[in-house]
């Protein structure tokens, strides 16, 4: 199967925006509602923004308590032709609204929800962020596996900066896509945000889909997070890509619409129930991975180049981030105040960026945030490969022969008492 990367230049905002936002506060009072019964009685609850054109998107939740923020767009994507239904999934659960939620759905939810879009003839598209992009896929699946004659009824699936793994790996080891990936035979469109540790596994991910036969369209906005189109500390520019993404959803439906699904799986075994991986444990464990480090060679913003042997013979603490997470902002103080606990011994912190400019790491470390330990650069994403870093910021700690002994993803105080213990019990006695 052909790789389709999808050009920005293709999207027309302009020419719809205007009239999509004029009707916006209209279009979002005159949403109706519906309750969609399953088989087993529950109900899920859907809002529908209505419009006349002949293709009707499904939308599931992202499972950040985000329907109320989406609402929006669905509506202006409403007004530009493309009838939107919010489907609640996690409330016809009586589930709360987490990500991780999402995998309690029973996948036949998304075929009834499916067969419900579908009654009047039009063609049905699922949009899903996040974790729901696994759900979308899954229910695609299934619908054609209990419909193999109905081949004109999914238009396929558009999704926001997915997560299509089993779970967050171990730090220093690769994920796993869900099985259904590989299997996926619908026209796919990847809208992935450029300030997302997603960004850097969006090739794989297009292949992973391309095994099934998948058409997959990617296009990378730049200079956004994910979940611009929600978050509450969403930037001016964030906001701006916002209220053009209602166009940007009309235009990836019209090619997916025009895009035919594979008539035959490259691949095809019989769907499995797949559970989910558990979460690793949070904190600073062990590192379970092979403990000789990927190469690690890079510039600091003094344009000094620098490697794994300028720190030998010491403890280091090598962090992966960005400015744009906040995550990374916060633990950054309790990292510099852990390297002056440790002041006179061997032991460094050695910050590594992801792929931002130099003036931008130079303004946020003179407005925002001081520290004195070096920051590297990985300004093409290599490190961040070579090191598995799946979520951000991920942080791993060499002892003095080199090895790697700690890890974490996520955000840790690292003056934490147990913190301060396991990095200390690694230090040459005094």
């Amino acid at each position: 199967m052909k790789q389709f990367i999808f050009p920005a230049q293709y999207f027309s905002f302009g020419r719809a925006l205007w009239p999509a936002l004029l009707c916006l506060v209209c279009c979002s009072a005159s949403a109706a509602t519906l309750d969609v019964r399953l088989p087993d009685g529950n109900e899920i609850p859907v809002r529908i923004h209505p419009a006349r054109g002949p293709l009707r998107v499904l939308w599931l939740p992202s499972g950040f308590n985000s329907g109320a923020a989406e609402a929006p767009v669905a509506a202006a994507l409403a007004a530009l032709g493309v009838e939107v239904w919010q489907a609640d999934v996690l409330e016809g659960r009586l589930l709360p609204p987490l990500e991780s939620s999402l995998d309690q759905i029973p996948v036949n939810d998304i075929v009834t929800l499916i067969a419900r879009a579908h009654t009047d003839g039009r063609r049905v598209l699922i949009v899903a962020a996040g974790r729901a992009g696994v759900l979308a896929l899954r229910g695609m699946e299934q619908w054609r596996a209990a419909h193999p004659r109905a081949t004109e009824t999914l238009a396929g699936a558009l999704l926001l900066h997915p997560n299509l793994y089993l779970g967050p790996p171990e730090p220093g080891r690769e994920a796993e896509y869900h099985p259904v990936v590989a299997r996926t035979r619908d026209p796919v469109f990847i809208l992935q945000p450029e300030l997302s540790p997603w960004r850097w596994r969006l090739a794989a991910t297009r292949a992973e889909l391309e095994k099934g036969g998948a058409p997959v369209y990617t296009w990378v906005l730049k200079d956004v997070r994910d979940r611009f189109y929600f978050r509450p500390d969403a930037t001016g520019n964030e906001a701006g890509v916002a209220q053009r993404l209602a166009a940007m959803l009309r235009d990836a439906t019209q090619l997916l619409a025009g895009t035919h699904a594979a008539t035959a799986p490259v691949m095809r075994p019989a769907p499995e129930a797949v559970a989910p991986k558990p979460a690793s444990v949070r904190g600073l464990q062990p590192f379970r991975g092979s403990p000789q480090p990927p190469p690690l060679s890079l510039s600091d913003l003094n344009g000094a180049a620098r490697t794994l042997n300028d720190y030998r013979r010491r403890v280091v603490l090598i962090n992966f981030w960005a400015s744009w997470c906040p995550p990374c902002v916060h633990e950054m103080p309790s990292m510099q105040r852990l390297r002056e606990r440790f002041a006179g011994r061997p032991f460094e912190v050695v910050a590594v960026n992801m792929a931002e400019t130099d003036a931008e790491v130079r303004t946020f470390l003179r407005d925002k945030v001081k520290v004195s330990f070096p920051v590297l650069m990985d300004r093409d994403g290599v490190a961040l490969r070579d090191w598995k870093v799946f979520v951000f910021p991920t942080s791993f700690v060499l002892d003095t022969e080199g090895q790697i002994r700690l890890g974490v993803f996520g955000e840790i105080d690292w003056e934490a008492p147990e913190v301060v213990r396991a990095i200390e019990a690694l230090l040459p006695v005094r």
